[in-house]
């Protein structure tokens, strides 16, 4: 579940978010449930005070500074207020990644910091481990206040657990489960890994799903996509039971890497258009 490309980074022509390009950007660190400091920021975008918002989530081995990460950033940012964040043990963010488990608190605290600054409509959009994080939080948070979302996009996201099927999959799980793979991903990617196993195993993508509706559902994922192939966000699909929309992007390898400015910014339109298809309803 990394945020590596298939090929070559698609390139860009929109400007970084910087505090020279916008003064308003806002830095806090957050506190999950659990007591973990969270890195995150904030962009209040083009519109009015209050107005939407999008936390953006991002695949495993990144974090909120990541040039591919505040690409993304500032296509969002475009057309809504942007929230950034480093999950747990990436970046200057405090502990250690369960890769996708408690990630999901890590997400809440973001989704109830744009609550609390006033954002009435809130997306999440995730990439890889990112977008397996959107399914599970919008599924355990749906009945929480603060921490409800308004529309959720998962891109390049698995449909299952322990998928070894692909052999940057393969790697990935060295990495994770292997102590000399925990060195090199602290060490090498700036990713402190956590050395338990799961314990339980939580609620999968696939799982999860089914309990997302009534909030507008995006599956997105790239036909080239090394790490997960097209069984994955057609399963995803399915289990929506028809409630969640699936785009099959040809030529796109995984996440952000794969993401060009193009597809970013249908991604914040179909957003946006969710929120005004809820309004007008």
């Amino acid at each position: 579940m990394t945020s590596g490309p298939a090929g070559r980074t698609a390139p860009s022509a929109v400007p970084e978010i910087t505090p020279v390009h916008r003064g308003a950007t806002l830095r806090t660190v957050l506190r999950t449930a659990d007591g973990v400091r969270i890195d995150a920021a904030y962009d209040p975008g083009p519109g009015p005070v209050g107005g939407p918002a999008i936390v953006l989530a991002h695949g495993f081995t990144g974090d909120r500074a990541r040039p591919h990460v505040r690409r993304a950033a500032a296509v969002f940012a475009q057309r809504a207020a942007v929230i950034t964040f480093s999950f747990r043990g990436h970046g200057e963010s405090g502990g250690r990644s369960t890769v996708g488990d408690r990630e999901v608190l890590d997400l809440a605290a973001a989704v109830a910091w744009a609550r609390s600054l006033g954002h009435a409509r809130v997306a999440t959009v995730g990439f890889s481990m990112g977008g397996s994080v959107v399914l599970r939080q919008a599924a355990l948070h749906r009945g929480r206040t603060e921490a409800r979302v308004d529309a959720v996009v998962s891109v390049s996201a698995p449909a299952r657990w322990f998928y070894r099927g692909t052999a940057p999959m393969r790697r990935l799980h060295w990495l994770v489960t292997r102590p000399a793979g925990r060195a090199v991903g602290r060490l090498g990617l700036r990713t402190r890994i956590h050395h338990r196993a799961w314990d339980p195993v939580p609620l999968s993508p696939t799982e999860a799903v089914p309990l997302i509706a009534p909030v507008p559902l995006l599956v997105v994922h790239g036909d080239r996509d090394p790490y997960f192939p097209l069984d994955h966000p057609r399963m995803l699909a399915a289990a929506a039971g028809g409630a969640a929309e699936l785009w099959l992007e040809a030529g796109m390898g995984h996440a952000e890497h794969a993401a060009d400015d193009a597809l970013l910014g249908r991604i914040a339109a179909w957003v946006t258009a969710s929120w005004t298809s809820a309004t007008a309803e």
